[in-house]
C-alpha cells in the first residue's frame, strides 16, 4: 500500500501518458466522433467476394463503370464503448500498464469487484425491463393519468409521485424506458400543452434522484457500496431522508419556479377522447413486431392521424397481467432476499450478490420464454398480418409520391402478393419456413414480367428483406449507429473526397434471390424469434449491455492511475482541502466534484470509480500517517459522493449519465428534440438546488447520528 502512495511515480513519461489517456478518452465519452478510414477498392472487393464466396453474404454481380473511385471510405466510431477500449490496449501496447492493472480493473482489487458488480445489475435489470414489457408501467401511468384527471398540476404531481415510488424499487432504466415514451404521448395529444419540457425534464430528474435510495437501482450505488463495505440496508437508511427531503422540495420548485408557465404545465389539461368502440377494442401487444400494422408508420409521421394513434397507445395500454404479477413477485422476492442476506452477512464473508439475482432473473427468463411458446400461434399471426399490412402501405405510398398510374404490371404484382399472403396466413406453424416469403416473392415477381424492371418490386423486396434492425441496449440503453464498430463503405472519387455517397456510383449491389446466405438465415432466425419470443427478444435488445465494455475499461484506466501514482495525488489534495474545511466543507467540496466529474469524466459510472479510489488512498494516508479521520467526516464525504453521482445524471450534459442517452434517443424517436444547451440550462436551476438541500439536509443528518470518533474500516 506505501508504494501505492508514491507520488514521485507521476513524474515518469508512461505516468504522464497515461493521465493524457484518461483525460482524452472522457473527452470523446463526452464529445464522440467518427473518424474515416480510407481502405483500397480492391481490397475491399477482395473481402466482400470471399464472404459472397462462402455464403456470408448474398452473391454480388459486378457493374462496369467507367470511372472508378481507387479508395473506400469507412467511418470508424469513436465513442463510449470504443474510446476506452482503445485506451486500454494503447497503455498496454506502451507497458504503462500490465497484467496487474488488468486484473484488478476486472476481477477486482480494494472490495471493487467489477464482474461482481456487472452480473448483478444485468441480471437484475432484466427482470426490471421484463416488468416494463409486460406493459406494467404504461398501465399504471394510464390509471395515474386517469385519477389525475384534466387538472395540470394535479396530474403533475401525481406523475412526479408516481416517477419516484416507482424508480425508487426498479430503478431508472425501465422508468425512462416507458416513462419517457408516455410522456410524448400524453403532451402531443394534448391541445394545450405547447411543448413538453417540463414533463419531461421533470420525469428525469425526479427518476435519477429516486435511484439514489436503494444500492440495486444504479450501478454507481453498486460500485461505491463495496468500495466501502457499507451494508444495503445501512446505505438505503443514510440516503433515504435527503433523497426524499430534496424530492419533497423540489416539487414545488419545479411547479411554481421552472415551469411557471400556463403553456408548459396548464391549469386545465384538454385532451382528446377515445370514442367508445376504441375504448372496446382489444389493446395490442407493442413487443410483437408489426402488431399494429401500419399504424406505427402513420405515428411516426406526426400529423393528426399519428396523434389519434398516440392517443390509443396511453388511453388503451396493453397489460399482460401474469407477466407483470409474476415479475412483480420475482422482483420483490429477490430484493428481500438480497436485502436479509446481506444485513446478515458477517463482514469479509458476503457472498457476492449476484447469487440471488442470477436464479432470479433465470426463472423470469424461464417464464418468459414459455409465454411465448404457449402463445406463439396468436403472435405469429399478429405479426404476419401487420407486416402485409406495411408492405401494401408502402407500395400504395410509392406508388401516390411517384405519381404513376395504376399500370397492368403493378395489378398484376399486387394479385401476385395477395396470393401469397393467402397461401402464408393457411400455412400451419409447422410448414413455416426461413426465407420461404421472400423467394416465393422475388421469383414471382421476376416470372410476371421479365423483361421489364418494375421499380415497386424492388422498393418492396428491399423492405422485406431488410436486415431487422435491433435497437441498441439499455441503455442498455443508444443510437445504433453510434455503437457499430463500422458503417458500410462509401466510394470516394479519386481526384476529390467526398462524405456523401452515390449510390448511382457502386460497383457492386446484393443480389435479391438466390441461395440463403448466413445473412439471410441470421435476419430470417431473429424475426422468427422476434414472432415466437416477443418479449424475451425486446428485454434483450434493451438489456444495457453496452455498459459492460465501457465499465470494465474505465476500472482498468482507473486502476492505472493508481499505480502510476495520480490517484495518491488527487488524494492528498482532496486531505488538504478537508484539513482546510472541515465536515461540512467535505461535503459540499465532494457534492459539488461528483456532480462536475459525471459531465467530465466518464459518466457518473466512470466518476464513482475514481472517487472511491480516491477516498480509498485518502483513508490509506491517514492511516499510515497516524493521525485518523473522524467517523462524521469520513462518511460525510461517501454519502455526499453517493448525492452527487446519482443527482449528477441530470446536470448539464447527456454523457453525465447512460440513461441519459438513453432518455434523448427514445425523445428523438417520439420527434422531440431536446439540444445540449437547452438541457444545460433546463438542469441547471434543478441541480443547484437539489444538490444545495441533499447536501444541507445530509450536514444535518451527520451531525445528529455520527460522532468524532475515529473511523476505523
Amino acid at each position: 500500500m506505501e508504494e501505492d502512495l508514491d507520488t514521485s511515480k507521476i513524474k515518469s513519461w508512461r505516468s504522464i501518458i497515461t493521465l493524457i489517456v484518461f483525460v482524452l478518452t472522457n473527452t470523446i465519452v463526452l464529445f464522440p466522433f467518427h473518424i474515416p478510414i480510407y481502405l483500397p477498392r480492391w481490397l475491399n472487393n477482395i473481402f466482400l467476394d470471399s464472404l459472397s464466396a462462402i455464403r456470408i453474404i448474398p452473391r454480388r454481380h459486378r457493374q462496369y463503370k467507367e470511372k472508378q473511385s481507387l479508395f473506400m471510405r469507412f467511418r470508424f466510431p469513436l465513442n463510449f464503448i470504443t474510446a476506452p477500449l482503445i485506451a486500454d490496449l494503447f497503455l498496454l501496447a506502451i507497458k504503462a500498464i500490465g497484467r496487474q492493472e488488468v486484473h484488478d480493473g476486472t476481477l477486482g482489487a480494494n472490495h471493487i469487484l467489477p464482474i461482481d458488480i456487472m452480473a448483478f445489475f444485468l441480471t437484475l435489470a432484466y427482470i426490471a425491463i421484463s416488468i416494463d414489457a409486460s406493459g406494467l408501467i404504461r398501465w399504471l401511468a394510464f390509471k395515474v393519468l386517469e385519477r389525475g384527471g384534466k387538472v395540470g398540476h394535479r396530474l403533475f404531481f401525481y406523475l412526479y409521485a408516481f416517477f419516484f415510488g416507482l424508480g425508487t424499487f426498479i430503478g431508472n432504466d425501465p422508468i425512462i424506458l416507458s416513462g419517457t415514451a408516455f410522456l410524448a404521448y400524453m403532451t402531443r395529444v394534448s391541445s394545450n400543452i405547447v411543448h413538453p419540457r417540463a414533463w419531461i425534464h421533470s420525469q428525469f430528474a425526479i427518476a435519477n434522484i429516486a435511484s439514489a435510495i436503494l444500492v440495486s437501482s444504479n450501478p454507481t450505488n453498486l460500485v461505491l457500496a463495496g468500495a466501502f463495505q457499507i451494508k444495503f440496508i445501512v446505505y438505503t437508511a443514510n440516503m433515504i431522508v435527503p433523497t426524499v427531503v430534496t424530492a419533497i422540495v423540489i416539487f414545488p420548485f419545479l411547479l411554481y419556479i421552472i415551469f411557471a408557465d400556463e403553456s408548459l404545465i396548464p391549469l386545465s389539461i384538454k385532451m382528446h377522447e377515445l370514442t367508445e368502440d376504441e375504448k372496446r377494442k382489444k389493446p395490442v401487444n407493442p413487443n410483437i413486431p408489426h402488431a399494429r400494422g401500419n399504424a406505427e408508420e402513420e405515428e411516426d409521421m406526426n400529423n393528426e392521424e399519428g396523434k389519434q394513434l398516440s392517443l390509443e397507445e396511453i388511453m388503451n395500454p396493453f397489460l399482460d397481467k401474469k407477466g407483470a404479477a409474476f415479475g412483480a413477485v420475482i422482483m420483490a422476492a429477490a430484493l428481500i432476499t438480497l436485502l436479509a442476506i446481506n444485513a446478515s452477512s458477517q463482514t469479509g464473508n458476503e457472498k457476492p450478490v449476484f447469487y440471488v439475482t442470477l436464479p432470479a432473473a433465470f426463472v423470469m427468463f424461464c417464464w418468459d420464454v414459455a409465454s411465448g411458446w404457449i402463445h406463439r400461434q396468436e403472435t405469429r399471426e399478429i405479426a404476419a398480418k401487420g407486416r402485409r399490412d406495411v408492405e401494401n402501405a408502402r407500395a400504395e405510398r410509392e406508388l401516390r409520391e411517384r405519381g404513376e398510374s395504376q399500370s397492368p404490371e403493378i395489378l398484376g404484382f399486387e394479385q401476385d402478393m395477395s396470393g401469397l399472403h393467402r397461401r402464408t396466413a393457411e400455412r400451419t406453424d409447422d410448414e413455416i419456413s426461413f426465407g420461404a416469403a421472400n423467394t416465393s416473392l422475388a421469383s414471382k415477381t421476376s416470372n410476371s414480367n421479365p423483361d421489364r424492371e418494375m421499380p415497386l418490386s424492388v422498393s418492396v423486396l428491399v423492405d422485406k428483406d431488410k436486415f431487422p434492425e435491433l435497437e441498441a441496449p439499455g441503455v442498455s440503453s443508444l443510437d445504433n449507429k453510434r455503437l457499430a464498430l463500422a458503417s458500410s463503405p462509401e466510394p470516394i472519387d479519386s481526384r476529390q473526397t467526398t462524405d456523401t455517397v452515390d449510390e448511382e456510383k457502386r460497383v457492386y449491389r446484393d443480389q435479391q434471390d438466390g441461395p440463403p446466405t448466413l445473412v439471410s438465415l441470421s435476419a430470417d432466425l431473429y424475426r422468427w424469434l422476434q414472432e415466437t419470443f416477443p418479449t424475451v427478444t425486446v428485454v434483450v435488445s434493451h438489456m444495457p449491455f453496452p455498459l459492460v465494455p465501457f465499465a470494465f475499461a474505465m476500472f482498468v484506466l482507473v486502476q492505472a492511475l493508481v499505480t502510476k501514482g495520480w490517484v495518491p495525488v488527487f488524494a492528498y489534495g482532496w486531505d488538504h482541502w478537508v484539513s482546510k474545511t472541515g465536515t461540512v466543507g467535505a461535503v459540499g467540496g465532494m457534492g459539488f466534484l461528483s456532480v462536475i466529474l459525471c459531465n467530465f469524466a466518464g459518466t457518473n459510472i466512470g466518476t464513482t470509480i475514481l472517487l472511491s479510489r480516491v477516498i480509498q488512498a485518502w483513508q490509506t494516508i491517514h492511516d499510515k500517517s497516524g493521525i485518523p479521520i473522524s467517523e462524521r467526516t469520513f462518511w460525510a464525504t461517501v454519502y455526499s459522493m453517493a448525492l452527487g453521482v446519482n443527482f449528477g445524471a441530470f446536470s448539464t450534459a447527456f454523457s453525465a449519465s447512460l440513461a441519459g442517452l438513453l432518455w434523448r434517443d427514445i425523445l428523438q424517436r417520439k420527434h422531440i428534440r431536446v439540444g445540449s444547451l437547452e438541457f444545460a440550462r433546463v438542469n441547471l436551476p434543478i441541480i443547484a438546488v437539489s444538490m444545495a438541500v441533499g447536501c444541507a439536509v445530509l450536514i444535518g443528518e451527520i451531525y445528529i447520528v455520527r460522532g468524532t470518533q475515529p473511523y476505523n474500516l
